[in-house]
């Protein structure tokens, strides 16, 4: 049996508001037209979430709707800025086959990097810029058996390629 994971950072934030705390700057113009385009290219995809995990945070929330998926995102504080290990921590308790998480850099760059086997030949999924998408598949019966370096990618994408 499979499992996959699809890891999202959020779209490109705003600073135009310098009085909003990091939580809550929302996504610019371009962040979002990004999150619809992730959202068109991944309702092309033979992989589609059963379950999303998501940051509290103005931006992924946004992100998320942006994408326009027909399913409830689960919003949870440990993913606002989690690092690797927070994060393999939150995947470990899903329960879907498909499961989406939309986080924060430096974490998400960084768990991304640890669950791959082998990373994709693309040169930007080292610095996972805003909307940077990867696509991973595991040999597991559940993400409580999910270990570090042992994922094969499917599919990586950044919203300047779906924009272009």
């Amino acid at each position: 049996m499979t499992r996959t994971l699809i890891l999202m950072r959020h779209a490109k934030s705003s600073w135009d508001d310098y009085t909003l705390t990091d939580r809550d700057r929302p996504l610019n113009k371009r962040g979002q037209r990004s999150a619809k385009a992730l959202g068109a290219w991944l309702a092309n995809k033979p992989w589609q979430p059963d379950q999303a995990l998501v940051s509290t945070a103005t931006r992924t929330r946004e992100t998320f709707a942006g994408l326009g998926l027909s399913l409830d995102a689960e919003f949870t504080r440990s993913l606002y800025h989690a690092d690797a290990a927070e994060m393999q921590l939150v995947l470990e308790t899903a329960v879907g086959e498909t499961v989406l998480m939309i986080g924060h850099n430096p974490g998400i760059s960084l768990f991304a990097q640890d669950m791959v086997a082998t990373a994709p030949k693309h040169p930007r999924f080292a610095d996972f810029p805003t909307g940077a998408t990867v696509v991973i598949e595991f040999d597991i019966q559940s993400w409580g058996a999910v270990d570090t370096h042992t994922g094969r990618v499917l599919d990586f994408v950044i919203p300047r390629e779906l924009l272009a």
